[in-house]
């Protein structure tokens, strides 16, 4: 099971990584790369799910599409999600950080 991205510091800005420090945990760089992949991905996803939540507190049947769009406290959540770090930067400090688990089923 791997961290709760939300308490999980990571800087959002993208920074030169030393490429051999990528397969030190499984010896293969590109399985390592497919693991951060896939780490990313559920990330993503979480994000889209809790966010698509959070829109639909805002959403009602009546506001029209310029009510919606005004709607201060929707601006600022949108910029806190902008704000965030991308999920693919927070999937390789976890990598690196030894933070994601991941098996291989052939053994």
């Amino acid at each position: 099971m791997s961290t709760d991205y939300k308490k999980y510091k990571t800087s959002t800005l993208a920074i030169t990584r030393d490429i051999n420090s990528f397969d030190e945990q499984t010896e293969n760089l590109y399985e390592s790369i497919v693991i951060i992949s896939k780490r990313a991905n559920q990330i993503s996803m979480e994000m889209k799910e809790e966010l698509t939540e959070k829109m639909k507190e805002f959403a009602t049947g009546r506001d029209t599409m310029e009510e919606i769009l005004e709607n201060r406290e929707q601006i600022d959540l949108a910029k806190h999600y902008e704000q965030m770090p991308k999920p693919t930067l927070m999937a390789v400090q976890e990598y690196l950080d030894k933070q994601i688990y991941f098996r291989r089923p052939e053994k």
